[in-house]
């Protein structure tokens, strides 16, 4: 009956934590928050991975995106999101951002995918909170259901400041801690 609850049971705006013995390097120690998981699969961002190799001056420079904010209250860190569609950008952010691009996964959090928002950030009228990442996580139909049941992810609640404001050093350990 446990095993039926769990399969059954989608976690759309939790955060997925790799577990220590989690064989794919590209998710070792990685926090993921789920943006939708339904009976089709998931989709995630992983939240504590920056990308040392691109910064979002340079992403800027490749949009030829020229409205940037002399004066921006917060420097953007581009993170890898995940293995699938690396070149295509996605932001995390809090939900009072809204747009026809946007998917609301709550009512604090909300992911979009479009040029604009990149454009409203460089100029800083975007989001309050943001997270840019390059690619995400992606799982198939029952795949990540399979995986938790191996124990490869535990779940938690996220916080907004875990997601947006914490350390990336410290993001893992403290998703554990809320265990």
């Amino acid at each position: 009956i446990v095993i039926i609850a769990i399969a059954n049971h989608f976690l759309t705006g939790k955060l997925l934590i790799a577990m220590p013995t989690m064989g794919d390097p590209r998710f070792f120690r990685s926090l993921i928050y789920v943006c939708v998981h339904n009976a089709d699969g998931a989709l995630g961002l992983i939240i504590n991975k920056k990308m040392n190799s691109l910064s979002f001056s340079e992403i800027l420079e490749q949009l030829e995106i020229t409205n940037v904010a002399s004066t921006q209250n917060k420097t953007h860190d581009v993170y890898f999101g995940g293995p699938v569609e690396t070149a295509r950008g996605f932001i995390l952010h809090s939900a009072e951002y809204n747009s026809a691009d946007t998917l609301v996964v709550d009512n604090e959090i909300a992911m979009t995918a479009s040029l604009e928002i990149i454009k409203e950030l460089a100029a800083g009228t975007g989001p309050s909170n943001s997270l840019v990442a390059l690619g995400y996580a992606g799982w198939g139909a029952g795949q990540l259901d399979n995986e938790i049941q191996e124990n490869a992810w535990l779940s938690a609640d996220p916080d907004l400041d875990l997601i947006f404001n914490e350390s990336v050093e410290i993001k893992w350990d403290k998703a554990l801690e809320k265990v």
